[in-house]
């Protein structure tokens, strides 16, 4: 975090190591409780470890980072030479990681720009890659900060479960919907809309819902340049074909990224999640 200007986000954005380490990026973490047990997201619970836990039924819930973590992160980016703060966050619809952010943003040693891209996963890592390449770049606050919401509007994410009993339970979405999931041979198809997770469409059969989120992905992204990510919990196969078929059929394709979510995400959504990101440049 040596740069003028330091990028925060948090461990829902699942960026690669490398990739944060190469954009000066941190990644606050956010906590997954199992049973009794309280674990950091990305080091001391796993997506395998996760998905294990819900199979066994056992109690998982999760919990935002503390103002007090925060405080830290920004006083470190100030200790190393940073002159302001970026801090991008998961939709506050679904945590309270962002409040967290603005509460201590309030105290810190420098300017901190806190805000709530209304995204998660890879749509939110998308723009904390944009704010620091416009930092990189010799970019100002403001101008980072522009970008990365620009990125954040433009961005959409699609996603198919096997079914929607995690995302009730952790009140992510509401009791109808997931009635509706679980009626006879209804496979939902979801995405994220102005920061909440609302249904899109139902498909009749899991291959159909999947086949139908390749399509709405490819409608998406239409004929520009867009960069794709493709998310699952204990999916790889899934994820690596539906990978394929995107990069045949999107002549436009940037960067693609597949990758597994951690144990926040996976928390709420539950083994079979396949999730697609499609972010224009």
């Amino acid at each position: 975090m040596s740069r003028h200007v330091a990028i925060v986000t948090d461990s829902t954005a699942y960026l690669p190591p490398q990739t944060m380490e190469r954009h000066g990026i941190t990644a606050v973490p956010l906590t997954v409780v199992i049973g009794d047990r309280a674990l950091e997201e990305g080091t001391e619970v796993s997506a395998r470890t996760l998905a294990q836990a819900l199979q066994k039924r056992r109690p998982v819930t999760t919990s935002r980072p503390s103002p007090e973590v925060f405080a830290a992160t920004y006083r470190a980016a100030a200790e190393a030479g940073a002159r302001g703060v970026i801090s991008l966050h998961l939709s506050a619809e679904f945590s309270g990681t962002y409040d967290a952010a603005v509460l201590a943003a309030k105290d810190a040693p420098v300017p901190v720009r806190v805000v709530d891209t209304r995204m998660v996963g890879m749509a939110l890592g998308f723009c904390a890659l944009t704010a620091a390449e416009v930092v990189d770049a010799g970019g100002s606050i403001d101008e980072a900060v522009a970008a990365a919401e620009k990125r954040a509007a433009g961005t959409s994410a699609f996603f198919y479960v096997d079914t929607l009993d995690y995302l009730r339970r952790g009140g992510r979405i509401g009791a109808a919907q997931a009635l509706l999931g679980s009626a006879l041979a209804v496979k939902p198809l979801l995405e994220l809309d102005g920061g909440r997770i609302e249904l899109r469409e139902k498909v009749r059969t899991a291959s159909k819902a999947i086949a139908r989120l390749e399509e709405i992905a490819v409608e998406r992204a239409g004929s520009g340049t867009v960069d794709v990510a493709v998310h699952h919990l204990s999916a790889p196969e899934r994820a690596a074909v539906l990978a394929d078929r995107l990069r045949d059929r999107l002549p436009g394709i940037g960067e693609l990224r597949v990758s597994e979510v951690g144990a926040v995400i996976g928390a709420h959504t539950g083994p079979g999640l396949l999730a697609v990101v499609v972010s224009p440049r």
